[in-house]
């Protein structure tokens, strides 16, 4: 998570601490100790410079990727013509940069989709124009020709055209709430795949394909809203419902199909794409070649996936690429496919390990861009001129991240030169790049780099974030590894308090997530929770020694780690970390008899399971949002790791915490929003009836209106985290 925060904020707050004062709650939560960064970085067309908002979001910058240097202002929402906005949250630019699609007011629907008001901005008249006048949009999209911009609105797609003074037109008339969806994923497929839009233009600007989704026969779950009511005098005394379709696993899926519309001509044409019998559509994009479209595909299981090309027009399909798995594919490798001229470059775990690969656009295998005994984390781009290929990666360790290149021989070179953390977004040619460094000791270093690595300038270097640090009794944060009795080797990191004293013994309070391919435990400066760790480094001033531990199950360590949990989640997990609490109970300075674990989400549904296991190690643990039984929880995701509960009953039963409530140990209190629309409230309420029935007591929080982040509310995340600092501060004694 990431906040932004003024710079007077941040400066008042170094002024006023006194060296040796200690985090308070109030520091954690209200932003004092988030770093500086560079927001929305887009390369430009020149290869040679970039755009960045600026940190209040009035101002679009031109900078230089040669070395930093602010050398114009493209937006300035103080000054721009019929421009009513103080600031905007999002921008994109015409394919010929003579043109910003300004993003305003933006309202949240689910995790990744948002309605917005957008304008359009003429950079040539410094005059600003809606896109839409008819209500907001969601998704909007230049043609590649820059003459046309398509958005959703209410289900349906819409095309402007700027050419015909921005005359507006409906393509899809069918699109109606709950039951049909074009052009954007339903709930579960945006949630689980990772994405908002699910429609593409041609190269040539002369089609649009898009996803249609049928929902009418996906379950409906009504999710009570509160506050809401008290604004509509009629229901001041009930609740409001809101109502959307979300598929529990073993349930109905919407019914996908794909079209195509002839912008010219008006027709809308249904490809015949060979989907998988209750299968999923995950990405459609168009290639380089106007009458290709790839659609990439997914049996139900996730375990096989195909890239079709298909012909827009006469709506032809033939296979390109087959990828399967014993198990279930990563979603990287269906996620985040390049498509360039003549070729396509892919992740695939086929070795074990996430590589990247290069293909034809007929799906001929031409080489292994990767190898190796590591992780590819991101792939940045493809400089076909010299046959070079951008990525980052954990090679070497786990924990860390670095930017790298490969030539065609295979020779490769490192362009990070810091231990620690990086990502790039690299300029158009590859020529340059921006490096975000950090390590768990380091805030963000931003530096200007060209394609050898070298260092350029620095540009963002936090020294006011590190000198304000100074100023506290900041405790100390250390790796550390360990085996467990089956001798797996698991990472972990520890924060202890600044006064620590080795004779001493302290309470331990553990964080998780411990999702399938989730990891916690990196070389990062946003470890645990807040900035830094914050709210650890607050409770280790209060006397607590911080863990956490990634598990079995966890990524960046290969298949043979991240997918031992197969048809099993909730036995390895769990199992670990209870083996990490009884390694901690083995050191001199820890008081074996006051642990305890706490998570959100998986998180918080490990930390049920942890605290359900044969040998009771914890005293107290704490779970937010937590998923109780995997019964309850969407088919894509549940799915993916343990099939359908008819396939699998054992599984769901020995990994349901409620199935297994009876053999909870120690002091637990349940946090939840009411208005989760991800991990439902009934996922606490089934399971708070299983313990009152198996005589178990705990203690409950929730949360009014408030969804799986819980933040509804001013001051309803400090309650949150004061509540969890004083359930452990009373139980771990």
């Amino acid at each position: 998570m990431k906040h932004l925060f003024s710079l007077f904020t941040f400066m008042a707050m170094a002024l006023s601490a006194v060296a040796g004062d200690k985090v308070t709650l109030r520091d954690v939560m209200y932003g004092s100790f988030w770093p500086r960064t560079y927001a929305a970085i887009q390369p430009m067309a020149d290869g040679v410079h970039f755009a960045r908002m600026s940190d209040d979001r009035t101002l679009i910058l031109k900078g230089s990727f040669k070395n930093g240097e602010i050398v114009d202002t493209l937006f300035n929402a103080a000054t721009a013509r019929e421009f009513k906005e103080r600031r905007i949250d999002g921008y994109q630019f015409s394919p010929d940069e003579k043109q910003i699609l300004l993003q305003t007011r933006t309202r949240g629907i689910y995790r990744n989709s948002f309605t917005a008001e957008h304008y359009i901005y003429n950079r040539k008249n410094n005059k600003v124009e809606p896109l839409s006048q008819n209500g907001a949009q969601q998704v909007p999209k230049f043609s590649p020709d820059g003459t046309m911009i398509a958005f959703v609105r209410d289900n349906n797609i819409f095309l402007v055209k700027l050419l015909y003074d921005n005359a507006e037109s409906q393509i899809t008339k069918d699109g109606e709430f709950r039951k049909i969806i074009n052009g954007i994923p339903d709930w579960v497929n945006e949630e689980e795949f990772m994405t908002n839009c699910s429609y593409d233009f041609s190269a040539d600007s002369k089609m649009i394909a898009y996803i249609k989704y049928d929902e009418s026969d996906v379950m409906m779950y009504d999710m009570p809203m509160y506050t809401t009511a008290q604004s509509n005098d009629e229901y001041m005394d009930f609740c409001t419902p809101y109502s959307f379709k979300y598929p529990v696993a073993g349930a109905a899926n919407a019914k996908i199909s794909v079209h195509s519309f002839d912008i010219k001509s008006k027709v809308t044409r249904k490809l015949n794409v060979n989907i998988p019998e209750e299968g999923y559509i995950p990405r459609i994009k168009f290639t380089k070649n106007p009458d290709v479209l790839a659609v990439l595909t997914l049996n139900r299981h996730q375990s096989e996936m195909e890239i079709q090309a298909v012909n827009p027009r006469s709506g032809t399909s033939k296979t390109i690429l087959r990828e399967k798995s014993d198990t279930y594919l990563n979603e990287k490798v269906y996620s985040d496919i390049h498509f360039f001229d003549n070729h396509f470059v892919m992740h695939s775990e086929r070795s074990g390990y996430n590589h990247l690969y290069l293909y034809t656009l007929n799906g001929e295998l031409v080489r292994p861009v990767t190898k190796g005994d590591f992780e590819v984390m991101h792939f940045y781009g493809w400089d076909s001129k010299n046959n070079e290929f951008y990525y980052s990666s954990n090679e070497g360790s786990p924990l860390r991240e670095n930017v790298y290149k490969v030539n065609a021989k295979g020779k490769k070179t490192r362009l990070s030169k810091k231990d620690g953390s990086n990502s790039a977004v690299f300029s158009k040619g590859m020529k340059y790049f921006i490096n975000t460094y950090s390590s768990i000791n380091t805030p963000h270093i931003v530096t200007a780099n060209d394609n050898s690595g070298k260092v350029l300038k620095t540009l963002i270097d936090n020294k006011e974030l590190k000198a304000a640090l100074e100023k506290y009794d900041m405790p100390s944060k250390e790796f550390f590894t360990f085996k467990t009795s089956d001798g797996v080797e698991l990472n972990g990191w520890m924060i202890k308090p600044a006064d620590f004293d080795a004779s001493r013994k302290y309470p331990v309070i553990m964080f998780q997530y411990s999702g399938p391919y989730s990891q916690q435990v990196t070389d990062n400066w946003y470890i645990g929770n807040y900035s830094n760790a914050m709210f650890e480094s607050y409770m280790a001033g209060e006397g607590f020694i911080m863990v956490c531990v990634d598990g079995r199950g966890t990524g960046g360590r290969g298949t043979e780690f991240g997918k031992c949990t197969y048809l099993n989640i909730g036995k390895y997990e769990p199992a670990d970390q209870v083996e990490a609490a009884k390694y901690l109970g083995t050191l001199p300075y820890v008081d074996e008899n006051n642990i305890g674990i706490w998570g959100w989400s998986f998180g918080g549904y490990n930390t049920l399971m942890s605290m359900s296991q044969d040998e009771a190690v914890f005293k107290a643990g704490v779970a937010v949002a937590a998923p109780t039984d995997w019964r309850f929880y969407d088919t894509v995701y549940t799915e993916r790791y343990m099939r359908t509960p008819k396939e699998n009953k054992d599984g769901y039963d020995a990994g349901s915490a409620i199935v297994n409530a009876s053999k909870l140990n120690g002091h637990l209190l349940l946090v939840h929003g009411t208005a989760d629309d991800n991990v439902h409230l009934r996922n606490m309420i089934n399971y708070t009836y299983a313990l009152t029935q198996a005589g178990k007591k705990f203690e409950t929080a929730i949360y009014t209106d408030s969804n799986h982040s819980i933040y509804y509310g001013s001051n309803t995340r400090y309650h949150l985290f004061e509540k969890i600092a004083e359930f452990f501060k009373e139980n771990l004694k």
